[in-house]
C-alpha cells in the first residue's frame, strides 16, 4: 500500500540542472523551469498591456488574460505545452513564488492606505461605502442561491454564501486608483469621494474574506471562532506591539537622509513573520503583510523608500505569477451549454447592477448630481487583484467548483474592462478659467509682465531652461514670471499614485508653495536660480499619460494667464552632435500643445544654450540671431529677440530676407521692423538690422551659414518660405526654418527656438471653457531675490 502511495506521488524536482552537455534536460529542474515560466508571463503579459494601451485599460487586465491564455482555456489545451512550460511537478513551486510575490503586494496595498484618511472620511463617502457593499453583497446572496442549485451543487451553503457575497461587493482599490490617475480624476472631488469609498470597502471586505475563510474550515463551527478571535487578537497586537516598533524606525529616518538598510530588511521580516502567524491561525498569509502595511507610518521617508525598493522587483516579476497560478485553475471551457452563459450574464448583471445601483442611490440620497452619481458607480464596479484572491481562495478551499470560478473570474474580467471606455464616455469633467489679455510676446504695453511656462523631461533642459529665463528677464519694472514644468510620464507603479496625489490638486497640476522635503533636485536649482535673480519663479510636477500630458500644460498655461509656452524639441543633443529621439510620443505632445495652446508656444532645439550649467547674470554672453522672412510667427520672435536685447550680455543680430522679386512685406511687418529700428537700434549699440535679398533656397541657406558665432536662432514657425532642407524632415512642428537649423548638418552648437504667435482669429480647439465671472487663483510667485528687494 505505502509502495503504491510513493509511486502515485509526484516526484520532487531538482533546483538546478547539471546541464544539457551532461545529457540532462534544464526543464527537468526547478529554477531553470521557474525562470522560463517567469519569462514567459512577463513577454505575455507585458505585451498584452501594450496592445491594450489605445483602450488605457489598466495592466491588471492583461494580467489576467495572459494568466487565462496560458491555462486550459487556450494554450493549457496542448498537453505538450502545458507538460513543458507548467508541468504538475512544477506548480508548488510556482503557487510559492506567486503567493510570496501576492504577500508583498498586499503589504503595498496596506502602505498605501492611509488609516487617518479614511478616519476623516466624510459621511457622504460612508454612506456610499456602505450602500456600495450591502446591496452587491445582499444581490450575490440571491444569486448564490441559484448557482448553488444548477452549476456550483455540493458545496456549504453559509461559505457559499459569503464568498459570493463579497466577490461582488469588492472594489479593487489599486485598479481604481490607477483608472482615476489615467482618466485625471484621482484628485478631483469625484476622484476623492471614489478613493474614501473604496478604501472604506476594501476595509470591510478584507474583514469579510477573513469571516468567509474561517466559515470554510472543515473543523467545527467551534474552531471558526477560535480562528475568528485568534485573528482579531493578531490585528490587535499589532496596532499595540509591532506599531510602535514601525513607529520608532520611522523617527529615527528623518528627511533628506537614506533610511537605513537595517530598517528596510526589518520591517520586511516583519512582513513575513507577520504572515507566518496569520497562515498559521488559518486566515491566510496575506492578512499578515495586509496589517504589517497598514501600521507602517505614513509620514516621513520610511513608507515611500520601502514602496520604492519592493514594488518593481514585485509587480514587474513575481506578481505576474499569481495571475497564472490562477489562470491554470481557469477553464473557460468548463462554461458549457445555454444555461451556464446565461448564468454569467446573470452574474455579471447582478454584480453591475448591485454595484453601481447601491452606489448611485446612496450619492443621490446625499445630494450628489445624477451624472456624477452614475460615475461614481461604474467607478466603484472596478475589479482586478483582490477579486481574484478571493476566488482563488475559494476554490482552493473547494468553496467553489471549476465552472463558478470560470464564471466569476469572466465577472471580474468584464467589469474592469467596461470601466474606463464607460467612464469617458458618460463624464467630461468641466475645465474652465476666466479669460485674460496678454496672450502674445507681442503686445500693446510691451512693460505689461511676461508670464511664461517653461515644460522639461529632464535634469538635462535645466540648465538651457534657466538660461533663456535669465535672457529673457529684460529690464522692464514688472519683470518675468516663470512657472517650470516637469512632465513626468505615469508609469503603472503604485509610488505612481502616491506621486499624482502629490502633485495634482483638484485635477490640476500642483504647484508647489514650497520646497518639498524630498530634497527634489529640480525645485531646488529653481529656487536657487530664483534667490540670485530677478525671475519669479514656481517648480511644479505634471504627472500624466504621454497621450494626455498636453491637457495639463494647456490647463495649467490658461490657469496661470501664461504669455508664453516653451517645449522642450522631442530630440536630445549628443556629444558626436546628432539628435536622438526620445520617441514619437514626446513629439506628439508639442503637437497637441501646438493645437490646443490658449497662447504663443515655442519649441527649443537645446544645443547647450550657455554649455551644461547655469551662467550668473554677470557673465552672460550670448549672440542671439533672428531669422525674419515676415508674418505673425517672425513678428512674435522678433519680439522676443527685443526683450532679451535688453540684458547687458546679450547682442541681437536680426536678419531679414527680401525675395529679389522686388515684392513689399506687409504692412504690418514694414510697420513693426520700422518701430524696431526707430526704438531699438538707434539706441541699444548691441542689436543689429540687415536685409539681405534672396532669389532661390541656396541663398538663404549661404547668408544664414554667414552669420558667424550664434548661441541661439529665434526664426518663426510659419515663416513664408520654401523649406531650407535638402531632405524631408519629420518635424513639421519647426516650420520651414526651423526644420533646417535643427539638422545636425547645419550646427552642433547654435539652439534654435522656433515660435509660433497665438492667433485670435483662427479656429481654436480649446480644453478650457472660458467663464467671464469666474474667479482664479492665478498663484504668482513672490520674488526672493537679493537686488532690490
Amino acid at each position: 500500500m505505502a509502495a503504491a502511495a510513493n509511486e502515485g506521488a509526484v516526484k520532487p524536482m531538482k533546483a538546478t540542472s547539471d546541464g544539457i552537455f551532461q545529457g540532462e534536460n534544464p526543464l527537468n529542474s526547478a529554477l531553470p523551469l521557474a525562470i522560463l515560466q517567469i519569462c514567459v508571463v512577463v513577454v505575455l503579459t507585458r505585451g498584452l498591456a501594450f496592445l491594450l494601451r489605445p483602450l488605457r485599460q489598466p495592466r491588471v487586465i492583461a494580467e489576467i488574460i495572459g494568466g487565462i491564455l496560458l491555462g486550459p482555456s487556450a494554450l493549457g489545451r496542448s498537453s505538450a505545452f502545458l507538460n513543458t512550460v507548467f508541468p504538475k511537478e512544477s506548480l508548488t513551486v510556482l503557487d510559492t513564488l506567486a503567493n510570496i510575490g501576492l504577500l508583498f503586494f498586499l503589504f503595498l496595498v496596506g502602505l498605501e492606505l492611509d488609516l487617518r484618511a479614511i478616519r476623516r472620511t466624510g459621511a457622504t463617502a460612508l454612506v456610499i461605502a456602505v450602500a456600495g457593499i450591502s446591496l452587491p453583497f445582499i444581490l450575490g446572496i440571491g444569486t448564490s442561491f441559484v448557482l448553488e442549485h444548477t452549476v456550483n451543487r455540493g458545496v456549504s451553503t453559509g461559505p457559499f454564501l459569503v464568498f459570493m457575497g463579497v466577490s461582488l461587493s469588492i472594489t479593487a482599490f489599486p485598479v481604481l486608483a490607477r483608472i482615476l490617475a489615467e482618466l485625471k480624476l484621482l484628485t478631483t472631488d469625484l476622484g476623492r469621494m471614489a478613493m474614501s469609498a473604496a478604501a472604506v470597502n476594501d476595509v470591510v471586505a478584507w474583514i469579510l474574506l477573513a469571516l468567509a475563510i474561517a466559515l470554510s474550515g472543515s473543523g467545527s463551527p467551534l474552531v471558526s471562532v477560535w480562528v475568528l478571535l485568534t485573528g482579531a487578537g493578531f490585528v490587535v497586537a499589532s496596532f499595540f506591539l509591532l506599531r510602535p516598533i514601525l513607529a520608532w524606525m520611522a523617527r529615527r529616518s528623518p528627511e533628506g537622509e537614506p533610511v537605513k538598510e537595517i530598517y528596510i530588511c526589518a520591517t520586511l521580516s516583519i512582513v513575513l513573520a507577520a504572515g507566518f502567524v496569520t497562515d498559521t491561525i488559518g486566515i491566510h498569509a496575506l492578512f499578515g503583510a495586509f496589517i504589517v502595511g497598514i501600521i507602517v507610518p505614513k509620514d516621513g521617508p520610511l513608507a515611500g523608500v520601502l514602496l520604492e525598493k519592493v514594488e518593481d522587483l514585485i509587480s514587474g516579476l513575481f506578481l505576474p505569477l499569481y495571475f497564472v497560478s490562477s489562470g491554470l485553475k481557469t477553464n473557460v471551457m468548463a462554461i458549457q451549454g445555454r444555461d451556464s452563459w446565461e448564468l454569467l450574464v446573470l452574474v455579471v448583471a447582478t454584480a453591475c447592477i448591485g454595484k453601481i445601483g447601491g452606489t448611485v442611490l446612496a450619492s443621490l440620497v446625499v445630494r450628489v448630481p445624477l451624472r456624477e452619481a452614475v460615475t461614481l458607480g461604474v467607478l466603484m464596479n472596478t475589479k482586478g487583484l483582490v477579486e481574484l484572491i478571493v476566488l482563488n481562495i475559494g476554490k482552493d478551499r473547494h468553496v467553489l467548483n471549476d465552472e463558478t470560478f470560470a464564471i466569476l473570474v469572466l465577472m471580474a474580467l468584464i467589469n474592469t474592462f467596461i470601466t474606463t471606455p464607460v467612464v469617458m464616455a458618460i463624464y467630461k469633467p468641466a475645465r474652465r478659467g476666466a479669460p485674460y489679455k496678454n496672450r502674445t510676446v507681442l503686445r500693446a504695453n510691451p512693460d505689461d509682465e511676461l508670464r511664461m511656462l517653461a515644460c522639461f523631461h529632464s535634469t538635462r533642459n535645466i540648465p538651457t531652461m534657466i538660461n533663456l529665463m535669465e535672457s529673457s528677464r529684460g529690464t522692464r519694472r514688472r519683470g518675468i514670471t516663470v512657472y517650470a514644468m516637469h512632465l513626468v510620464e505615469l508609469s503603472e507603479r503604485s509610488s505612481a499614485i502616491s506621486m499624482v496625489h502629490k502633485a495634482r490638486r483638484n485635477g490640476m497640476p500642483f504647484w508647489n508653495k514650497r520646497r518639498n522635503g524630498d530634497g527634489d533636485q529640480l525645485v531646488v536649482a529653481f529656487e536657487t536660480y530664483q534667490q540670485l535673480s530677478h525671475v519669479s519663479i514656481r517648480a511644479m510636477t505634471a504627472i500624466s499619460d504621454l497621450h494626455t500630458i498636453h491637457e495639463d500644460v494647456v490647463t495649467s498655461a490658461h490657469q496661470k494667464r501664461a504669455t508664453l509656452i516653451v517645449l522642450p524639441f522631442h530630440k536630445l543633443h549628443q556629444m558626436d552632435g546628432h539628435m536622438e529621439s526620445l520617441g514619437d510620443e514626446y513629439q506628439h505632445i508639442n503637437q497637441r500643445v501646438l493645437h490646443h495652446a490658449p497662447c504663443s508656444v515655442a519649441i527649443l532645439v537645446d544645443r547647450g544654450l550657455g554649455g551644461a550649467a547655469q551662467v550668473p547674470a554677470s557673465d552672460v554672453s550670448y549672440n542671439i540671431a533672428v531669422l525674419f522672412f515676415g508674418g505673425r510667427d517672425d513678428r512674435e520672435a522678433l519680439a522676443y529677440g527685443m526683450r532679451m536685447v535688453e540684458h547687458p550680455g546679450i547682442e541681437l543680430h536680426v536678419l531679414r530676407f527680401l525675395p529679389q522679386s522686388g515684392a513689399s512685406g506687409a504692412d504690418d511687418d514694414e510697420a513693426f521692423l520700422a518701430d524696431f529700428r526707430g526704438n531699438v537700434v538707434t539706441r541699444n549699440e548691441s542689436a543689429r538690422y540687415e536685409e539681405k535679398t534672396y532669389s532661390e533656397k541656396a541663398d538663404v541657406v549661404g547668408e544664414i551659414k554667414a552669420v558667424g558665432r550664434c548661441n541661439l536662432f529665434l526664426v518663426g514657425q510659419g515663416a513664408p518660405c520654401v523649406p531650407l532642407a535638402d531632405r524631408s524632415t519629420d518635424c513639421p512642428e519647426l516650420g520651414p526654418v526651423g526644420s533646417y537649423l535643427a539638422l545636425p548638418e547645419f550646427s552642433t552648437v547654435a539652439s534654435v527656438l522656433v515660435m509660433k504667435q497665438y492667433d485670435p482669429t483662427a479656429k481654436h480647439y480649446d480644453l478650457v471653457e472660458e467663464v467671464a465671472d469666474m474667479a482664479v487663483d492665478v498663484d504668482t510667485p513672490v520674488r526672493k531675490g537679493n537686488r532690490g528687494e
